[in-house]
């Protein structure tokens, strides 16, 4: 079992804390003062997490454990009601941001993450640099070897979670939650880069049975007959037993065999065949198939989740969906919001991305500076997550070197369509700057709802200087916007 020194909860909420991480096999350790916290870090190091719930003055104790104990893992608890208090943490050098209310999974997800990503930049790719194994038991067991998946043994993957600050992303969770508790279709509509694959990862991590599988399959990456043998391992019946029961024949070594008792995830589904459709929902209906090996006829529980994207609609008037697969995949719908409507989400999921990448490459984490992370939540991330991620990756390439990321930095990697391309018409840095700082201003008030206090923080200057820039750069905000 793993601790974590845990500074400021309220002593009301401590004995529901202290169950929920224990269920995911994490210690905790109260602390009400820094003093304790250094003794108690002197004696043991472990993790911090340090609640933020009497505001960003609470982040001087983090300052003043840093200032002694720098290698010292933090993390960060805030209200949801806050958002700015994210920005301030991830400002303040936390490893992770968790919302209220805390999930166990979510934190020790979060330290065998930040472990491993230490043991990789130390040198050690099997452990948490001191030469001992990164502890993966508390992670959710996943057969897929995909990235982000958990697996140990996949390189630098680790579980992604969804990051819920926004109210947008509440009501998913609020949601996700509802679809966890049922074995019901659920479908997943977003834009592509939103998290529909997370999501549903986020349902079945919720369901018990640790043995039970995440099968994901792409039905666009096979032609008819290939996406046939791969969901059923087993040609349609004909004359046989099946057939005259109604049943479909399904294989041991086909996908759908793999999700016995735990979730089938389909992506572009309108790309599958209709016999292909019809197949599937006969399976889904009956919850029972006939066993090829034997002949026997066995029960299929399987919980079926399909990521969709926007013109998902449109294939379902078109009549590219059977209308019987649809009933059984759309009991529960979730609609992912796009990066652009959830943007308090932001700061944490670019720390995430920042960290990942640092460890990959094998150099220390690097700090955000708050004009560079408010520029990077006040762009519209038309690509969502993935188009964030790969602006991060050519910055942090192009900086190996630098202590952190500033606004230059960022500068460099943005259009001003507020795209997250080099730029390749040329231009000097000086000009990236000049003619963005109008966009990026109005971005900012935009972000802020106009309140110029705010406005002025998150740009890293004194609210007098906005006002001057705001009429050199003939800036305006909504006269409706507070102050």
């Amino acid at each position: 079992m793993k601790s974590v020194l845990y500074l400021g909860c309220p002593a009301s909420e401590r004995a529901d804390t202290e169950k929920l991480l224990a269920a995911a096999n994490v210690a905790v350790v109260w602390a009400d003062n820094v003093a304790f916290a250094l003794a108690t870090l002197q004696r043991r190091d472990m993790p911090v997490l340090l609640d933020l719930s009497r505001g960003a003055a609470v982040l001087q104790i983090a300052r003043d454990i840093r200032s002694q104990r720098a290698d010292t893992l933090m993390f960060a608890v805030v209200d949801t009601r806050r958002p700015d208090l994210t920005t301030e943490a991830v400002l303040a050098g936390m490893a992770d941001v968790f919302a209220r209310p805390l999930g166990g999974r979510r934190v020790a997800n979060a330290i065998d993450r930040e472990l491993k990503y230490e043991a990789h930049y130390n040198g050690n790719g099997n452990g948490n640099g001191n030469g001992t194994p990164t502890p993966c038991e508390s992670r959710i067991p996943n057969p897929e070897s995909r990235p982000g998946n958990g697996n140990c043994d996949s390189g630098m993957a680790s579980p992604v979670d969804l990051y819920s600050h926004s109210p947008a992303m509440r009501e998913v969770m609020t949601l996700v939650a509802r679809a966890a508790a049922m074995r019901a279709g659920v479908m997943i509509l977003g834009e592509e880069g939103t998290g529909r694959q997370l999501a549903a990862r986020a349902i079945h991590a919720q369901q018990i049975g640790e043995a039970a599988q995440f099968v994901a399959v792409d039905c666009a990456a096979h032609d008819g007959d290939e996406l046939d043998a791969e969901l059923f391992g087993a040609p349609a019946a004909a004359s046989d037993e099946a057939a005259a029961r109604g049943l479909e024949r399904v294989s041991r070594n086909s996908r759908l065999h793999d999700a016995l008792g735990g979730t089938l995830y389909l992506q572009n589904v309108t790309e599958a065949p209709a016999r292909v459709q019809t197949r599937l929902a006969r399976v889904l209906r009956d919850r029972e198939a006939m066993l090829a090996e034997t002949g026997e006829a066995v029960g299929f529980d399987i919980r079926p989740i399909a990521g969709v994207d926007s013109q998902f609609d449109a294939a379902l008037q078109d009549g590219r969906v059977r209308d019987e697969l649809f009933k059984r995949l759309s009991v529960i719908r979730i609609d992912m919001p796009p990066l652009r409507s959830r943007r308090e989400d932001i700061p944490a999921l670019a720390n995430y991305f920042v960290r990942e990448i640092c460890a990959n490459l094998r150099v220390p984490p690097k700090m955000l500076a708050r004009p560079a992370l408010s520029l990077i939540s006040a762009l519209p991330w038309r690509g969502n997550a993935g188009e964030l991620k790969t602006m991060l990756e050519g910055v942090i390439h192009g900086s190996k070197d630098a202590p952190g990321i500033g606004l230059e930095e960022v500068l460099a990697f943005v259009r001003l369509d507020g795209g997250s391309v080099v730029f390749s018409n040329g231009g000097t840095l000086k000009q990236a700057r000049v003619r963005f700082e109008r966009e990026y201003i109005a971005s900012v008030l935009e972000q802020h709802h106009g309140r110029m206090s705010e406005a002025a923080r998150a740009l890293g200057i004194q609210r007098t200087n906005l006002y001057r820039k705001m009429r050199s750069l003939r800036v305006t905000r909504d006269r409706k916007s507070k102050r």
